[in-house]
């Protein structure tokens, strides 16, 4: 179990910052960030095990803009209670403007994946503009014990990184520097 975690990260060109924590709350993980210059807040509930329960994000309600949860089969739906069927084979979820996203797949498989290794998995990837979620293929490769290598398919996009002890992103070349934490 971790403890209290916070971290902050710039992106890139210095036009957005992501305040984020991580705290173990009522027998999983709770993730919390907010990203200015997107202003957006996301609330990501993880089991014990780091696989996404609850995925909340706001931008300009009090309630959530969007709202997807999975149960304990794996299936995911919505605030509303509308099956996502198209997402039932999603390991987890990705939103692209925050590096701790790469952490969730990380911490689930990583300790068990041996280095040099690969695994391909199933994200839900959320589009944080227009609040679609998508299927997105992607691949992680242990390079090191906290070397990553990061591949999403449908964007065609590859990256390497490493990570800190508890799995979070220390600097993800073109996208975002850790500056706290």
């Amino acid at each position: 179990m971790l403890g209290p975690v916070h971290a902050e990260w710039a992106s890139w060109d210095g036009t957005r910052v992501e305040q984020f924590a991580l705290r173990w709350e009522g027998g999983g993980y709770v993730a919390e960030g907010t990203v200015s210059g997107l202003d957006i807040h996301y609330v990501i509930r993880l089991g014990p095990d780091f696989r996404t329960r609850q995925f909340l994000l706001f931008r300009d309600l009090d309630e959530p803009d969007l709202w997807l949860a999975r149960d304990h089969y794996g299936r995911w739906g919505e605030m509303n209670g509308a099956a996502r069927n198209d997402l039932d084979e999603c390991f987890d979820i990705d939103l692209g403007c925050s590096p701790f996203t790469n952490t969730i797949p990380i911490r689930s498989l990583g300790g068990a994946l041996p280095i040099g290794e690969s695994v391909s998995i199933d994200v839900a990837w959320v589009d944080v503009e227009t609040l679609g979620v998508t299927v997105s293929p992607q691949s992680y490769t242990r390079l090191a014990e906290h070397r990553w290598r990061f591949e999403a398919s449908h964007r065609a996009y590859e990256a390497e990184f490493d990570v800190d002890e508890h799995g979070l992103v220390l600097d993800y070349p073109g996208l975002f520097r850790r500056i706290m934490g």
